[in-house]
């Protein structure tokens, strides 16, 4: 079908009638088991309305919107163990992934180097090597589905420019052992990035005491997404750097503007992402984003325990609210779960049916998912 540019506009109406339609064509959350954003808090989606005009590319014309995007940087910076944090709210984990590189590569001065990341990494960091010209080495997982520290470094030499840990991975939500990379970093002079596009809003508000931010020496950088378990609108994610000298290494010359340098990798940027992360932590605060883990873990916990009753055991103990069952045909039990309306994912290796327990789900909706996924594997065993 070929779509024009309308001779005549529609009334609003009409318009309005129109995307209803196609909106009303979308998966609705309360089925949606397979992502790992989630509605935004009420405060975030007002707070983003308020700014939807803002544009953080040229800062000068809206001191108050950039002040609040310091504060939401400082404030991450202190949940991440750092509080003369640098960095900025980007538009989620690839595009601070895609920054984070490219500093540490910027700073290395070599246009041939490679990066050490875990083959669990996101799929990224794969449009990083296409993007900044860079050999991406990928090490392999140890029988916990972390990164294999000894393989790490045996894939380090004088070429690689940073390596790649990850703290929430997307598949099976393992923290991989942040200390561990962070002394072969220190050992052999190069930046650790942190993956913490998913955990960064999980980690902290466990009761469990991981070790995987600033407060591990050597950790240069750190990708933390609002927009998945902080509850903030898409598109919001945040880079945050250890100290301003990596965020330099972006800089480029902005002439025509009210700053004369920008290191963001998009020019205009709405101020919409920062307001809308600000509202919703200081509504919040830690004790508000406590209960929201607190109660993804007691779904996340109900389900393994019910897929154990059905004899279905998970990949992994369940790090964070991420779920992966060993089951028998994945695929055939992901369409069999399509057909009952249910939208859930696959791991690759080891194959398995992927669950996220995000604070969309009601304990009721999970019920009723738990009851279909029993029928289904009932199925395929008789």
């Amino acid at each position: 079908m070929m779509y024009t540019f309308p001779e005549r506009g529609l009334s609003e109406e009409m318009v309005t009638d129109l995307l209803r339609e196609m909106r009303g064509r979308d998966c609705s959350y309360d089925h949606l088991l397979s992502t790992m954003c989630t509605r935004p808090h009420p405060v975030a989606v007002r707070a983003y309305t308020m700014f939807l005009e803002t544009n953080l590319g040229d800062p000068g014309l809206f001191p108050g919107t950039a002040e609040i995007e310091r504060r939401v940087v400082g404030i991450l910076g202190s949940l991440l163990g750092c509080s003369d944090a640098a960095g900025y709210i980007s538009t989620g984990g690839t595009e601070s992934n895609i920054q984070a590189i490219r500093a540490a590569r910027n700073s290395s001065g070599r246009r041939d180097g490679n990066i050490v990341v875990p083959r669990s990494a996101h799929f990224s960091f794969d449009k990083i090597a296409d993007l900044l010209n860079l050999e991406v080495r990928k090490a392999e997982l140890d029988d916990m589905l972390r990164v294999d520290v000894g393989d790490v470094e045996r894939l380090i030499d004088e070429r690689t420019v940073c390596l790649v840990g990850i703290a929430g991975t997307t598949e099976f939500g393992q923290v991989d052992p942040i200390e561990d990379l962070a002394e072969l970093a220190i050992e052999n002079n190069i930046p650790l990035h942190v993956d913490a596009a998913f955990g960064g809003f999980v980690l902290p508000f466990l009761d469990r005491n991981y070790h995987w931010d600033f407060r591990v020496d050597g950790v240069q950088s750190i990708t933390i997404d609002p927009h998945k378990m902080g509850m903030s609108p898409i598109p919001a994610g945040g880079l945050i750097f250890r100290s301003s000298d990596p965020v330099r290494r972006l800089e480029t010359e902005t002439y025509y503007l009210t700053v004369a340098r920008q290191a963001s990798l998009t020019g205009t940027r709405s101020g919409a992402a920062a307001a809308a992360t600000y509202a919703v932590i200081m509504h919040l605060g830690t004790d508000g984003y406590r209960r929201v883990v607190r109660r993804c873990m007691e779904m996340t916990e109900h389900l393994v325990s019910e897929a154990r009753a059905m004899g279905v055991e998970p990949v992994i103990e369940p790090v964070m609210n991420v779920v992966a069952l060993k089951i028998d045909d994945p695929p055939g039990v992901r369409r069999a779960l399509l057909e009952r309306g249910w939208h859930v994912s696959m791991t690759r290796e080891p194959k398995a049916l992927r669950l996220i327990l995000m604070p969309h789900m009601t304990e009721e909706n999970l019920d009723l998912f738990l009851d279909d996924m029993k029928d289904v594997i009932s199925s395929t065993r008789s």
